[in-house]
């Protein structure tokens, strides 16, 4: 579905005339849209929302500037995958500037040790898809978004003890795959 109806048309006028209400109603119209957007085009699903809300700040702030409810299908597209990228490129710099520290704690010894830097991220990509969704969410939020233990427990209301326990099982998990 896109956003170009009649009801669009009304909403998006009456907002660039200075209707606030006008304005919510048409953020909260097209915010299913931006989640599916999200959704599809974010590699991280952790990234959707932060995308989703950044775009719908982003278009209440410059709505004004839209010259056509039928061009507002388009400019949200287009914000929601740039936010995406956005939000992906940061969580990949983040990771590259410390890339060693949870592929040493997961390949210190053994085999793993020995293998080229190449090798050994195609092996923890595939460990990392083998696990369980809410032991991957973890880890991932934990080594490449490096994100504190008590960041983790709040956005996944969790207790901080669950999510110290799900990324122990997650790393034990991770090196009985690696060292297999």
């Amino acid at each position: 579905m896109t956003p170009t109806g009649e009801h669009t048309a009304t909403l998006l006028v009456g907002a660039q005339a200075g209707d606030t209400a006008a304005l919510q109603a048409l953020l909260e119209q097209v915010r299913l849209d931006a989640i599916r957007l999200a959704a599809r085009h974010c590699r991280l699903s952790t990234d959707a929302d932060d995308a989703v809300q950044e775009s719908l700040f982003t278009l209440s702030r410059r709505f004004p500037g839209i010259r056509s409810p039928a061009a507002l299908w388009g400019w949200l597209k287009t914000v929601v995958v740039r936010e995406c990228r956005r939000l992906f490129d940061a969580a990949s710099a983040r990771a590259s500037q410390s890339p060693q520290r949870s592929l040493t704690e997961l390949a210190s010894d053994g085999r793993l040790s020995q293998q080229p830097m190449h090798d050994l991220r195609i092996d923890l990509t595939a460990a990392l898809a083998s696990l369980p969704a809410h032991y991957r969410e973890i880890v991932l939020r934990r080594d490449l978004l490096e994100m504190s233990i008590d960041e983790i427990a709040g956005e996944l209301a969790l207790t901080r003890e669950a999510v110290k326990a799900r990324l122990h099982r997650a790393r034990l998990l991770l090196r009985e795959y690696l060292h297999a």
